[in-house]
């Protein structure tokens, strides 16, 4: 996201923004590109039950992004319904301070969150993709849906990227909060490799 493009935002939108303290997220569908790919091996002798395993594709861009508002101050949570250890992975390499899987609803997860960060609901934004995420959508001071997600989601947001979900959709949110609160110039040259 370019100055300009951060331009693109409302004024509302932007004045939202501004208040940012928390950044949560769903995984599937917004820091990935919705697909499940699940491995299944057997024994070499072919015996014994199927081992699956799932596997997950993440954005270094999104990584970036979320790596940068931890370095800015801005904590950062995963709230997703799958239980998956490549996420848990993925959490600790980027210091996400919140991460709650196996999140069938996920309200109790974001008020506990929000709780725990010590921020009002006007203070988080929230980035989802599909039907689960409208009430956190709606209870967020900044609800977000990837330019990928469903209408029904997109309807009770705010903003919408420009990026679909697992490509840099995340990023974008990271950059349009630091850029409102003009902290963007501050931030590029504190980004780590």
């Amino acid at each position: 996201m370019s100055d300009a493009d951060a331009g693109l935002a409302s004024p509302e939108v932007l004045a939202r923004a501004r208040k940012i303290k928390l950044f949560l997220m769903d995984v599937d569908g917004t820091l990935t590109d919705g697909g499940v790919c699940l491995i299944s091996t057997t024994a070499a002798d072919g015996s014994g039950d199927p081992v699956v395993s799932e596997m997950k594709v993440f954005s270094a861009h999104d990584g970036q992004g979320l790596s940068l508002a931890h370095t800015m101050g801005i904590q950062t949570g995963f709230i997703t319904g799958r239980s998956s250890p490549a996420v848990a992975q993925r959490a600790k390499e980027l210091r996400v301070t919140f991460v709650y899987l196996g999140q069938k609803t996920k309200t109790e997860a974001f008020e506990e969150c929000r709780r725990r960060a010590g921020v009002s609901e006007e203070e988080v934004a929230y980035l989802g993709d599909d039907l689960p995420d409208i009430p956190l959508a709606r209870r967020a001071g900044l609800g977000v849906c990837v330019a990928d997600g469903a209408p029904e989601l997109a309807a009770v947001c705010q903003f919408t990227t420009r990026r679909r979900g697992g490509h840099g959709a995340a990023r974008e949110v990271v950059e349009l909060i630091l850029k409102a609160q003009g902290r963007w110039e501050e931030a590029v040259p504190r980004a780590l490799a």
